[in-house]
């Protein structure tokens, strides 16, 4: 199975010291060039990267079609979600795994199965990998400052089980 991401899935795990979840759920996750140079972005401003540079298990592969790449990006998608719906359609992905919503839409458009940080949270606890998706969800709320609306807040907690968590 090959699973593509977006720089936004890896990054909240990573601020949450829960980027474990995407291993443990997805086995190996395959980024382009331009989602590692988003990460490495949080160099800058003092962050270990260590967990991600280290990571056997996240394999970065370049996309090959860079006129794709621009073609995206000409409809307002930035160069790491571009290039992560072309890599995705290149190596005939299971899933790209992206959370901002004009992104998924375009690799929709394109026949892309998505599923974002809270499609794998919801497979986490299937699995049994974790007991409860509410802690994790909170904590990327506060700590990561992931945006989700109420609404869908409690609309995955409902699903999920834990409405009265």
């Amino acid at each position: 199975m090959v699973i593509v991401s977006d720089t936004s899935p890896i990054s909240n795990l990573f601020r949450i010291g829960r980027l474990e979840l995407l291993q443990l759920v997805y086995g190996k996750v395959v980024v382009p060039e331009a989602v590692m140079r988003e990460l490495l972005e949080l160099e800058k401003r003092g962050i270990d990267l260590t967990p991600i540079t280290q990571a056997n298990w996240i394999e970065i592969i370049p996309v090959k079609d860079h006129e794709m790449v621009i073609s995206f990006q000409q409809k307002m998608i930035d160069e790491g979600e571009s290039e992560a719906i072309v890599l995705a359609i290149e190596l005939q992905a299971e899933y790209l795994l992206i959370d901002e919503r004009l992104g998924r839409a375009v690799a929709e458009s394109a026949g892309i199965k998505v599923v974002g940080l809270l499609g794998t949270l919801r497979e986490a606890k299937q699995l049994g990998i974790i007991p409860e998706i509410k802690p994790i969800l909170d904590e990327m709320r506060t700590v990561a400052r992931f945006r989700i609306s109420e609404t869908l807040y409690r609309l995955i907690l409902t699903e999920a089980g834990e409405a009265d968590n």
